[in-house]
């Protein structure tokens, strides 16, 4: 028997191959101290009916090795059979890496399980590589990237995140005594309906997480078998027709990623921002604004340059223009495709314009849907066969619009020319990449769309931020359709939800950060009423929901009073003064609010939720708002007043219900 440990901040990760080498088994995955100590995985009892296979805590099943429980991969070839029995020949470990090699002598495969905790961290990522070594091409008809077993003991409560467009990131959970629970996307992009996450676990005591870096098709799942072994499983959706690999070919799969706390599921939270921060560019978070609510489709440059002159007033840094600036784009029948200046729109060209915004003290940021394409549109015209759509089939309309097949090579360059071109022509400092439908049309099958798709799509991202490095990166589809690792580490900030009404928006953006970084998450201040929950709060309120995250105003300034503009500009400036505590502090949840803790300060924002229709008009007493992560024998300033540490963490701030919320700066006192 064989054991490794990959050791992270506070977290221990234990895997060994038994003496036989028919299989890697987990040990232990928690802190350090676990390590050190006899596996409580491991099953007792002899088992009669099943292998023994099935109920050991295994790292990978492969079908041909584990029989009744789900495998993670399962291999046919051209003789039918869909059965393989690697054995562990090699294993290689670095500072912070593992690779477990098995091979199958008879099908001629070479299995690669791999391994990375990166420094500082306490999360495992995990994927793994197929090799085919043999003569004969082989498909590949499950591929999960890994299966995490949790360390219960009997049974669990599973956490995900489920939604809709205008309701994305809502916590749901379930109770798994025993049976299976799972959750995908089919859609061709991560989607709306849900987020590839699960978590087990309780607000107090250890957490275990699990997220896929992938932006296409996927599927997640929990399981607990009959021995109480709880299991996950993540990794990309099956084909109809399965992934091909020939001969000598390889294929690799997408990085699942395991976190664990000590501290519940906010410290799990917790473990996923650090690991989030960890490939941020760390560009900074600039105060936007973003003219399509104020304007839509009628994009005119002298009224957007009344809106930017406005919003200078309030303190916003860049002026984002949406969705109407290039030709053939007066409604959403048409344009997208022909990515040139609307001359009737910029009359006197974008570059002018941009100038004008410079002259004001303003950054310039531009809205692309660079893999969507409109029927009418010359680009349509002139390649027909860009278009993704099945053989002798008319392709699926969404929203007026159809895909470009991005698994083209051709399509990917020149979706990286054309963004390319704006942004050498002109000085554009922010980039907003919508994505607004899902993938339906199958086309040919016989190549791996999902994966060629998606691939393109890194390739392109990936260089935009290595040649335009100063250009701030926007990820967006029709909301939150595209949220996951693998866009979080190539984009500078994500796009939660096109709701962006105050007490639906709190809702999402609490569910949001359960799984990712609030330097991801884009929040604006706008003047709609809620799909959920239309209760008016204040313009204070309205800002301090989008203050916790990447702070923008989208709402129509040229309806703004003198006194909100004000209002608007008390509360950019304290943003402003807070911002890098926001992106970068560690994030707790509190009853009323949430409190953002760095080196020397915290943040705290409380919000009212309740209906406050009746407050002040009965006797009441303040309430007290307990904080966390404080030095209880330390003072500390909250605003003119300066309390005891154990008082914050005991009672609490006060909050007597004047306000339905506040922004609040705790510093200690000297």
């Amino acid at each position: 028997m064989t054991q490794w440990t990959l050791r992270g901040a506070t977290t221990s990760y234990v895997v060994e191959v038994p003496s036989h080498g028919q299989w890697a088994a987990l040990v232990a995955w928690g802190p350090h101290a676990v390590a050190n100590g006899p596996s409580l995985l491991a099953p007792v009892g002899t088992e009669h009916f099943i292998p023994r296979s099935d109920v050991e805590p295994l790292e990978y099943g492969v079908k041909g090795v584990r029989y009744t429980s789900a495998p993670e991969l399962v291999v046919t070839g051209a003789d039918g059979s869909d059965e393989l029995r690697p054995v562990f020949v090699d294993a290689a470990q670095g500072d912070d890496s593992l690779e477990l090699t098995f091979v199958d002598d008879v099908r001629g495969v070479r299995l690669v399980l791999h391994y990375r905790v990166p420094a500082g961290l306490d999360v495992v990522e995990r994927w793994v590589s197929v090799h085919n070594d043999g003569g004969e091409g082989l498909t590949l008809r499950q591929h999960a990237s890994a299966g995490f077993v949790v360390p219960t003991s009997d049974g669990t409560v599973v956490r995900y995140l489920w939604g809709e467009w205008n309701s994305e990131f809502q916590q749901g959970s379930v109770e798994l005594r025993r049976g299976r629970f799972s959750i995908d996307s089919r859609q061709g992009i991560t989607g709306h309906s849900y987020s590839p996450f699960l978590a087990v676990g309780e607000q107090n005591g250890p957490a275990w997480g699990v997220q896929l870096a992938w932006s296409g098709s996927w599927e997640m799942s929990a399981e607990v078998d009959t021995t109480g072994q709880t299991r996950i499983q993540a990794g990309r959706l099956a084909s109809s027709l399965g992934l091909a690999v020939g001969a000598g070919e390889s294929w690799v799969s997408p990085v699942a990623v395991g976190g664990f706390s000590s501290e519940g599921l906010d410290g799990l939270a917790r473990v996923f921002h650090a690991y989030q921060r960890s490939f941020s560019r760390g560009l900074a978070q600039k105060v936007l604004y973003n003219s399509w609510f104020a304007t839509e489709f009628d994009v005119r440059a002298s009224h957007q340059l009344e809106l930017a002159k406005r919003a200078v007033r309030a303190g916003v840094e860049t002026f984002v223009v949406d969705d109407g600036w290039f030709v053939g784009r007066s409604d959403d029948t048409g344009g997208l495709g022909d990515w040139e200046v609307d001359p009737v729109a910029f009359p006197d060209g974008l570059g002018n314009f941009i100038a004008d915004l410079k002259e004001i003290g303003l950054g310039f940021g531009l809205w692309v849907e660079p893999e969507s394409v409109s029927p009418s549109s010359d680009l349509a015209a002139k390649h027909p066969e860009w278009i993704l759509q099945t053989p002798g089939r008319e392709p699926v309309l969404i929203r007026n619009q159809l895909l470009l097949d991005l698994s083209r090579d051709d399509v990917a360059e020149w979706i990286w020319e054309t963004l390319d071109r704006l942004l050498s022509s002109y000085e554009i400092s922010y980039l907003k990449w919508d994505a607004n439908r899902p993938r339906l049309d199958a086309g040919d099958q016989r190549r791996d769309l999902d994966g060629r798709v998606v691939e393109n799509l890194y390739k392109i991202l990936d260089r935009l931020c290595a040649e335009h490095p100063q250009v701030v990166v926007e990820g967006c589809a029709g909301g939150g359709a595209r949220v996951d690792l693998g866009m979080a580490a190539r984009v500078d900030t994500l796009w939660p939800s096109d709701n962006t009404a105050p007490l639906d928006r709190l809702s999402i953006q609490r569910g949001f950060l359960t799984g990712y970084s609030p330097h991801l998450m884009s929040s604006w201040v706008t003047d709609a009423e809620g799909t959920h929950d239309g209760r008016e709060r204040s313009l204070d309120f309205r800002f301090h929901v989008a203050m916790a995250g990447g702070l923008g105003i989208g709402a129509d300034l040229s309806r703004w009073s003198d006194e909100q503009l004000a209002t608007a500009a008390r509360c950019i400036q304290q943003y402003k003064e807070i911002r890098d505590v926001v992106a970068h502090g560690k994030v707790y949840q509190l009853a009323e609010g949430t409190q953002y803790v760095a080196e020397g300060r915290s943040i705290v924002f409380l919000w009212n939720t309740g209906d406050g229709n009746v407050r002040g008009t009965l006797p009441t007493r303040p309430r007290g708002i307990p904080l966390v992560q404080l030095d209880p024998d330390k003072f500390y300033r909250v605003g003119t007043e300066v309390y005891p540490g154990s008082y914050l963490l005991q009672v609490g701030v006060p909050w007597d219900d004047s306000t339905d919320s506040q922004c609040l700066v705790i510093t200690p006192s000297n």
